[in-house]
């Protein structure tokens, strides 16, 4: 009998006769495979194979005779894989050959709850192989999948994904420059003015003497790596703002450019916020906190209760830059239900609750912001840059 799945996103009938259903653990070195084949019990259905597409169109290939070998065919094909370093190819590489492809978030899979666990490929391979047949039952909440990005919206990202690079790098290359200086008694240099090579042949040492040649040295060569980077920052910068002259943009771009009418928001932090979370679909706005990992994670048991922070399972990125904007929110938008929310409960509370609240209000301007992209719901009280 096909058993008719409920779960959202496996809307299709599991006839598991006809199904093959695939779990790929992913490594460099090599992939584990955990399949349920029809006709054959799972213990039965493992293999490990090479990180390579050809490899698994000759598992995928050996699966399908073995299920004919049983006298059972195979219809439909099912995949699963954990979301990391691999990124989302093979899932659209699985997809361009039919097969029905699922990326879960491997902080949602269960494991085992003994203090010490063994643990291996194949028995990750297992686990998501349990773990999607009972998604494909229909089991609520047995996992959280991740939603695939379209390959245009995922490229697009990589440039604010890199200046993030290059401002570390940036400011790792300043504070070197700094040491070298600190060592000799000289702080008064500051390698980001434009004039940075005259003001370094014009430095001093505590002893009033000029800086040591191997030291000049090196700084010129940390001053010649700072400056590529800071030209590599305005190059990414200047394309990064062609979106707000676009006069028919994408759908990312409309986003942006109505994302910035709010007073509080630039041009930055509105593309970090569409490109790394609203260009992909959520069901609500408890599924996207989730995604930015805001969503608290409170421990109650028996008598015992306590919250125990956000989960921080989700975009790095995306949870740092709406913490940044909950901050300049409460200064640039006074009048609105969030900031109003804020200050009710920080009142004079000290700095350390403060810092506590205002992630709670990053996970409820996330929201709005989101309904304000997607609805054209304005966030109550909120003041666009036109009005002031």
């Amino acid at each position: 009998m096909p058993e008719t799945s409920t779960n959202e996103g496996a809307s299709t009938s599991f006839d598991r006769d006809t199904t093959l259903v695939l779990a790929i653990e992913l490594s460099t070195k090599n992939w584990v495979l955990a399949a349920h084949v029809p006709g054959l019990p799972l213990k039965k259905a493992k293999q490990t194979i090479l990180p390579a597409a050809d490899a698994l169109v000759a598992a995928i290939g050996s699966y399908r005779a073995r299920a004919a070998a049983a006298g059972r065919s195979v219809e439909r094909i099912v995949a699963i894989y954990e979301a990391g370093w691999s990124g989302f190819w093979l899932a659209r590489w699985l997809t361009a050959r039919g097969i029905d492809v699922h990326v879960v978030q491997p902080s949602s899979v269960l494991v085992d709850r003994r203090m010490r666990h063994a643990k291996s490929d194949g028995i990750d391979a297992d686990l998501l192989l349990r773990t999607l047949l009972a998604w494909l039952r229909g089991e609520p909440r047995v996992c959280s999948m991740v939603p695939v990005p379209d390959e245009k919206d995922e490229d697009a990202r990589r440039s604010m994904r890199e200046r993030a690079e290059l401002i570390a790098e940036r400011i790792g290359l300043t504070n070197a420059i700094g040491a070298i200086l600190a060592t000799l008694g000289t702080g008064d240099f500051n390698p980001l003015r434009r004039d940075r090579r005259r003001k370094l042949e014009e430095l001093r040492t505590a002893l009033d003497t000029p800086l040591p040649p191997h030291a000049k040295s090196k700084i010129n060569r940390l001053l010649t790596r700072l400056v590529l980077v800071l030209d590599q920052i305005c190059q990414i910068e200047q394309e990064r703002d062609l979106i707000l002259q676009a006069e028919q943009p994408d759908a990312a771009g409309r986003m942006i450019q109505q994302l910035i009418q709010l007073r509080g928001i630039g041009v930055q932090s509105a593309t970090v916020v569409v490109r790394e979370a609203f260009v992909r679909r959520f069901a609500n706005g408890k599924a996207l906190g989730a995604y930015a990992g805001l969503s608290p994670t409170p421990y109650s048991s028996g008598g015992m209760e306590r919250e125990q922070g956000i989960g921080k399972a989700g975009n790095r990125r995306l949870r740092s830059i709406m913490v940044e904007l909950a901050w300049l929110w409460q200064r640039y938008q006074p009048g609105s239900l969030q900031v109003r929310w804020f200050r009710e409960r920080s009142g004079p509370t000290g700095k350390r609750l403060r810092k506590v609240i205002i992630v709670a209000l990053a996970r409820k301007l996330l929201i709005a912001l989101w309904r304000y992209t997607m609805n054209g719901v304005l966030p109550n009280g909120a003041v666009l840059k036109s009005q002031i």
